[in-house]
């Protein structure tokens, strides 16, 4: 009676470990899914912003601008600065930083006060990753650092799928300073979540600001970034298109557009959870992978995209393959600094960013030269392979300096 009675609580610990698991992830993509939305929702809204300040289309576009530039310069400021904190007390600080950012974006009253909100919003996104995904690795355990980022990452998925057309339809029916205020909302659930259910454990703890600095003197760490920002830009050289891909191209009506989104934003959910497995298993191989499938999806969208099933086809297709290659490159930076795991999400986040710039810009400039509206993937398809140049001269020998317990397939 007496081993059943000391029994009992052990087998409740061990029962109560999974929910406590899959609690504190959830939160982690919670957060995501609140800035994803906040981001991608701003594309939405553009037009209302920009009639209510009485400014140009191409001078709103700016606060998306700012946004981006956040990430980028913002974003692996802060998590050097915080380097010492504690990953939950970091999550949320930027939690709050994001509210507050969010806040002051629904506040605005001229487009100058709006694109100086999104750079202070846009700050977070990085860092935040950076951290929710030492925190995911902590709680799968070892050896699961690309399910970890995953997600993390599945938060931003699904906000493409569903946060960003109904935050947009948001901002339509109730004004675009109401995007802001419910994606606040969203990110104090998220707040009060991560407090409730991110465990403070010392394992958690930050470490020196010379160490997160360390990584950044590593040419792989650099490499990397280049091969994230060149191959991840192919996603928005289409993306950032879908528009006209769907009423020039394709020649269907307008209505089709939400659906189109939704179909890329499926593949990029389903892509991103496959590369989660193939980085922790075949980590290069997963990257390559990718890429390789992206040039043939883009491939597709270019030859086929104006017969509308072919071009969902490449659309899903580009989404996915894209987005199996962002985990195996978040698993190969942490490999080059493992000292600085949260500095290398932000890098992460940071390069993908760039990527959204060079995708858009890489776009635009085949469309000036007049090479017709599908032109934009092959503009996407010259950026793929020159990541892939990139990862191939510079990436394997990186790898071979690696001491046998770091190497990965």
């Amino acid at each position: 009676m007496l081993q059943m009675v000391n029994a009992e609580p052990h087998r409740r610990g061990r029962e109560k470990a999974p929910l406590r698991k899959g609690l504190t992830l959830s939160a982690l993509a919670l957060g995501t899914f609140a800035i994803g939305s906040g981001e991608f929702g701003t594309n939405g809204i553009i037009q209302l912003y920009a009639s209510d300040f009485d400014s140009s289309i191409s001078l709103a576009t700016y606060a998306v601008t700012a946004y981006a530039l956040g990430v980028v310069v913002g974003s692996p400021l802060i998590t050097v600065l915080a380097a010492r904190l504690n990953r939950k007390t970091l999550l949320l600080g930027l939690i709050g930083l994001f509210i507050v950012g969010n806040i002051l974006s629904a506040m605005a009253t001229s487009i100058g006060a709006l694109i100086a909100a999104r750079f202070v919003t846009g700050t977070v996104q990085g860092a935040y990753f950076g951290a929710a995904a030492v925190v995911a690795a902590y709680v799968y355990g070892s050896g699961k650092a690309g399910k970890a980022f995953a997600t993390v990452m599945a938060g931003l998925t699904v906000a493409t799928i569903f946060g960003s057309p109904l935050g947009t339809a948001i901002g339509q029916s109730f004004g675009w300073q109401w995007l802001y205020i419910a994606v606040s909302a969203l990110g104090l659930l998220a707040g009060m979540a991560l407090y409730l259910w991110v465990p403070k454990s010392a394992d958690l703890s930050g470490g020196a600001i010379s160490r997160e600095l360390s990584a950044l003197t590593r040419r792989a760490v650099w490499a990397m970034i280049a091969v994230a920002s060149l191959g991840i830009s192919s996603i928005f050289a289409v993306y950032t298109f879908i528009g006209p891909y769907i009423t020039d191209a394709a020649g269907v009506s307008k209505a089709v557009i939400p659906i189109a989104l939704a179909v890329f934003g499926l593949g990029m959910a389903v892509g991103n959870q496959v590369g989660g497995r193939l980085a922790d298993r075949f980590v290069l191989r997963g990257l390559v992978l990718g890429y390789a499938l992206v040039l043939v999806f883009l491939v597709v969208v270019a030859l086929g995209g104006m017969w509308l099933p072919a071009l969902f086809v490449g659309l899903f297709g580009v989404g996915a393959s894209a987005m199996m290659a962002i985990p195996s490159i978040q698993v190969l930076l942490t490999r080059f600094a493992p000292e600085a795991p949260t500095l290398m999400g932000a890098m992460n986040l940071a390069a993908l960013n760039l990527a959204n710039a060079l995708g858009a810009v890489g776009g635009a400039i085949a469309l000036s030269a007049g090479f017709g509206t599908l032109s934009t993937a092959w503009a996407g398809f010259i950026l793929a392979i020159s990541g892939l140049l990139v990862l191939a001269l510079t990436i394997p020998r990186s790898l071979q300096r690696l001491s046998p317990a770091e190497s990965v397939e």
